[in-house]
């Protein structure tokens, strides 16, 4: 017994290290993103690069401002120097740039937030509303139905963009808000729909019908009965719809250019007078990570008993 137990130690701790190596590995690219996002200009271009460098958040202000390079003769005096802003002399020591307005990323940003959230908001809406229905009632041809629904998650975008693209213009949804949270709940309705069948068929129809005897009506019974049992269920599904609708980038590149454009399309492009800027491309990365990194961790709890929801039956 004792030599069992040993070998079942080994092979724990075998497994530990195994993942946090995996970890490891797993967040090097996370980790170069954030050091290159605090690295000084000088430091991103030189060769070959060093480990050791003062941080400075210069690229954090780049991409947040529209800048021009000071040209030949017409540097700063040092009054000039002496009055310009905290942010303005990071910018013009790093750079040698003059701030001229605030940039495009703060009204990208913007508008990933409002398409992801009006598009999680509607999708788990209409998802729990059709789980639901497909759960609870018999429906003719409820296999195909689903199967139907799902194809749709199938489908490849590149394959549907120029009909998609055509049809937007005739409509004028091209370049809006509503166009995007339109197509991107069109695409999510489906993942919510089979997720969430799946966590109603578990509830027992017992309770409903208790209730009912009770004297509540089915959309009562729905509402104060199966919808607080299916928190885990929505929440997970919730993260997964945002952060498809926060990583888009096909649609929201093809479909937008200006008023509606997100964080994804525009990042790449983030050219500056000097060249390709590799410091705000990196520093837009670590902060367009952030509200998906936010929403994961606060429902966290959920997103386990999600995902390991239906995994050991009684």
């Amino acid at each position: 017994m004792a030599e069992i137990r040993q070998q079942k130690g080994v092979k724990h701790y075998l497994v530990i290290i195994l993942l946090l190596v995996i970890t490891v590995i797993m967040m090097i690219p996370l980790f170069y993103i954030v050091n290159t996002s605090f690295r000084p200009w000088a430091e991103i271009k030189a060769y070959p690069p060093k480990l050791i460098y003062e941080p400075s958040i210069g690229s954090y202000i780049r991409v947040f401002t529209a800048r021009s390079v000071y040209s030949p003769g017409t540097a700063p005096s040092e009054k000039e120097l002496a009055e310009m802003k905290w942010y303005e002399k990071i910018v013009y020591e790093d750079t040698n740039e003059e701030i001229t307005r605030r940039g495009d990323f703060p009204k990208r940003y913007l508008n990933s937030l409002i398409i992801s959230i009006l598009t999680t908001l509607i999708t788990i809406i209409l998802g729990t509303l059709a789980a639901y229905g497909f759960s609870r009632f018999k429906v003719k041809g409820e296999g195909n139905l689903l199967f139907f629904i799902l194809s749709t998650r199938m489908l490849p975008p590149v394959i549907v963009v120029i009909p998609v693209f055509l049809m937007y213009r005739t409509f004028g949804l091209n370049d809006s808000h509503l166009g995007l949270v339109l197509l991107y709940t069109a695409f999510n309705v489906s993942f919510a729909v089979w997720v969430l069948k799946g966590f109603i068929d578990e509830i027992p129809r017992e309770y409903e019908e208790a209730a009912m005897v009770d004297g509540y009506t089915r959309w009562e019974t729905f509402r104060k009965v199966v919808l607080p049992q299916s928190v885990t269920g929505i929440a997970a599904t919730a993260v997964f719809v945002f952060i498809f609708s926060w990583n888009e980038y096909a649609f929201a590149f093809l479909l937008t250019r200006n008023t509606a454009q997100t964080v994804p399309a525009w990042l790449p492009y983030q050219m500056g007078v000097l060249g390709y800027d590799w410091g705000a491309a990196a520093a837009g990365s670590v902060m367009f990570l952030i509200p998906a990194m936010v929403l994961t961790i606060l429902l966290r709890k959920h997103l386990v008993r999600g995902i390991s929801f239906g995994a050991i039956r009684k």
